[in-house]
């Protein structure tokens, strides 16, 4: 057999990577395997591993590891590399960024892709209104900025948040955070000041689908009034649609009702589009789809091509409204992540990447439409554009079934297929590929999800 270290190392992670599924050893192979060793020995174990190969290229849509094999990629780095791993426009901007400096702090000598990708952020989100950002590094750090923005400019403290939100590993983001199990189990006290509410999740509503989006909200706004007062809420924090707690599209109405209340109270109404952002959904921002203009929203992942960036933008007056020193970070907006940036938006923006998103995920509702007609395992199916997911339950019943979960994954993860969980339950199988995932090789990695779904049924 070829020594696949030679095979394997020189290939780069652009087009030139071949784009097809190849299986040549067990999923985790030997190499992988013996980095696992050293992995185990070297680094903490409470930084978990869904799948532990050896990547050595990665392109399109799929990874290549150490051992030889070719996955599909069904996961994206959890919905950051949108563009590709390797995105050749992506890496010949980072490189010449890097030749030319890779730091200097914004906040001591300024450099203009900072204000660059201010000025595009400040275009492209939701709104026609006069807007500013500030650039930092994680999605966590983000939120807990549009949090201190939302309580200076407001001079309140509540935050409201929703059931099987995720927002952050940071004690702030912990806070807002829904889930205990792994996120928060053994890390607290946690931050203060913070309440949660009723989310619109249509599959569970009491009231049915139908009824979700309005009860929800109703349920939501009473809650503030009675218990908390509207008038000591800074902000309302949400996804548009949840991503770690099980990718829930908030039944229709919720959002632009509980936007409607903050106006009408003074309150900022936060969207958090780490995950659904930049092209994701089949939108520039999940917002969009029904109309809402965020006073704040949070951005990062999908931002950079896979390098840490993470940002604020809102209305002007409110960014404005802290004073200068409050905001910032050593990193924040660093020049090589601000130039990844630009890189990955002219990309989003000129190269048709949103009407793929928007084309793909309907041949991906096609096919998960049809697993659940064959499977009473599936108890729903929901999202948009490449953010979808199927939720499994015991047959003929709502309860979840996060065993049949992990055993999919493992399936997969065996045929060379990179598939993830989510879900505040275990029980989400949730679809993230990168937008310039070929159709062809999408259906491919699907076929192989149907038949872990057959074996485990």
């Amino acid at each position: 057999m070829t020594d696949v270290a030679d095979a394997v190392v020189p290939l780069a992670g652009g087009p030139t990577l071949p784009q097809e599924r190849r299986v040549v050893t067990a999923i985790p192979g030997p190499r992988a395997r013996a980095l696992h060793e050293r992995r185990t020995a070297a680094v903490a174990s409470g930084i978990g591993s869904a799948l532990p190969i050896e990547v050595v290229a990665a392109g399109g849509g799929v990874i290549v590891d150490s051992d030889g094999n070719s996955l599909i990629d069904l996961g994206s780095g959890i919905a950051v590399v949108n563009v590709g791993n390797a995105a050749p426009a992506v890496a010949q901007a980072v490189a010449a960024q890097a030749a030319s400096f890779t730091h200097t702090c914004f906040m001591i000598t300024p450099y203009s892709g900072y204000v660059q990708v201010c000025e595009q952020l400040n275009r492209l989100t939701p709104g026609t209104h006069a807007k500013k950002s500030a650039l930092f590094n994680s999605g966590a750090e983000a939120v807990e900025n549009a949090v201190k923005i939302a309580r200076h400019a407001t001079g309140r403290t509540a935050i409201v948040v929703m059931e099987h939100a995720y927002h952050g590993r940071t004690n702030l983001t912990m806070a807002l955070t829904a889930k205990s199990m792994p996120y928060k189990a053994g890390f607290g006290p946690f931050a203060g000041d913070i309440y949660r509410v009723p989310m619109a999740y249509p599959y569970r509503w009491p009231g049915g689908p139908d009824a979700s989006g309005l009860e929800a909200a109703a349920e939501v706004i009473s809650d503030i009034h009675t218990t908390i007062g509207a008038d000591r809420v800074a902000a309302i924090l949400v996804e548009p649609i949840q991503g770690e707690g099980g990718f829930i599209v908030p039944g229709k109405g919720y959002l632009p009702a509980l936007s409607e209340f903050c106006t009408e109270n003074g309150i900022m109404f936060v969207a958090d589009e780490i995950q659904t952002g930049f092209g994701r959904t089949g939108q520039w921002f999940a917002c969009e789809d029904e109309h809402i203009v965020p006073d704040l929203i949070t951005t990062a992942k999908g931002i950079a091509g896979g390098l840490p960036l993470a940002a604020v933008t809102g209305r002007a007056e409110v960014m404005d409204s802290v004073h200068v020193g409050g905001l910032g970070g050593t990193y924040g907006g660093n020049p090589v992540a601000c130039a990844a940036a630009l890189a990955t938006i002219d990309m989003l923006e000129h190269g048709g990447l949103i009407a793929d998103a928007q084309r793909l995920g309907a041949a991906l509702r096609t096919r998960l439409d049809a697993m659940k007609a064959r499977d009473r395992g599936i108890g729903d199916v929901r999202g948009r554009g490449l953010m979808q997911a199927i939720e499994l339950v015991e047959p003929g019943t709502d309860r979840p079934d996060p065993d049949r979960v992990r055993a999919v994954l493992a399936a997969c993860h065996a045929q060379g297929v990179v598939t993830l969980s989510a879900g505040t339950y275990g029980n989400v199988i949730r679809f993230l590929p990168p937008l310039v995932i070929s159709e062809k090789l999408l259906h491919e990695g699907l076929d192989v999800v149907a038949e872990a779904l057959a074996v485990t049924r």
